[in-house]
């Protein structure tokens, strides 16, 4: 575990790939922290709206100028396009750090590594726990592999701007931990759905009903307007995003997972009818329309 919140930011150049929700953030933080920025995303009017730096006109334009590259998008298929797309990461990664932060899976991570090596620059797999609060208060929760540890060295200022760093293994262990964590992250939020929607059906008060559950799995704090007030906007993961990465997490585990298969049955439907409210909205599925 590594913290230097406090230190002053070393003169690093930074690219930032993916300017949504979590990539703006961290562009943010990043530039407010001292580092000189540029961004990039396939839509530039969202990168330039950030106004915290250089925006770039391609992936490989962004880390050209930059010593750390960070990308931060949506999916294994939008990761290779950036690296290997037109344009992309691999054409300008000669000497520099990548550091995949997206919610990918592991399987990817060895082919981004292996390529990655071959021009001459270093892979860290960075995913993070937490949300856009924990990027502004720099309180995030990063799960960093690599093939050695001292890779993470060129990235550790950068990364400690962000939130504590936790070295877990080599490429691949950090996307499949955080699919793991994702996955619990899932059953939670359907078991106290579930246990909402009984306690008020047996007439208790739904926020009493919340904060015993609240008590014994203090995560599910952050969420309390969605659970007894039923506002799930604005979305700190939105159900879409859990059910992929509910899908990247069976195809890696080992049978038998009934309780994650039952969890991603649950969210689908959610997601059919709502995929891009918090995933709070599962208390939805146990509303007294949907009790079969």
């Amino acid at each position: 575990m590594t913290r230097s919140n406090d230190l002053p930011a070393p003169r690093t150049r930074v690219a930032v790939l993916g300017t949504g929700k979590m990539g703006g953030a961290i562009a943010r933080r990043l530039k407010t922290s001292g580092f000189e920025v540029s961004v990039w995303d396939r839509k530039k009017s969202k990168a330039e709206a950030l106004d915290v730096g250089r925006v770039a006109s391609s992936p490989a334009d962004a880390v050209r100028g930059a010593e750390v590259a960070i990308s931060s998008v949506t999916g294994p298929q939008a990761v290779r396009e950036v690296y290997f797309g037109p344009a992309g990461v691999l054409e300008a990664a000669a000497g520099k750090t990548l550091v995949e932060m997206s919610t990918t899976g592991p399987a990817i991570g060895q082919e981004l590594a292996g390529a990655a090596s071959r021009k001459g620059a270093k892979l860290i797999e960075a995913p993070v726990m937490g949300s856009v609060p924990a990027v502004d208060s720099g309180t995030l929760v990063i799960l960093a592999s690599a093939e050695r540890v001292d890779d993470l060295e060129p990235a550790r200022a950068v990364l400690e701007r962000l939130g504590e760093v936790y070295f877990v293994g080599g490429i691949g262990s950090a996307p499949a931990l955080k699919l793991i964590a994702n996955s619990m992250l899932g059953i939670v939020g359907a078991a106290a759905a579930e246990l909402m929607a009984a306690g008020t059906r047996h007439g208790l008060d739904p926020a009493r009903v919340f904060w015993v559950l609240s008590r014994i799995v203090p995560g599910l704090k952050v969420r309390e307007a969605g659970f007894v007030e039923n506002r799930h906007r604005p979305a700190m993961f939105a159900v879409r995003d859990l059910l992929k990465d509910l899908d990247l997490g069976l195809a890696l585990y080992q049978p038998p997972v009934p309780l994650t298969f039952l969890v991603r049955q649950l969210f689908a439907a959610v997601a059919a009818r709502t995929p891009d409210l918090d995933i709070s909205a599962i208390v939805n599925e146990y509303a007294k329309e949907n009790v079969r």
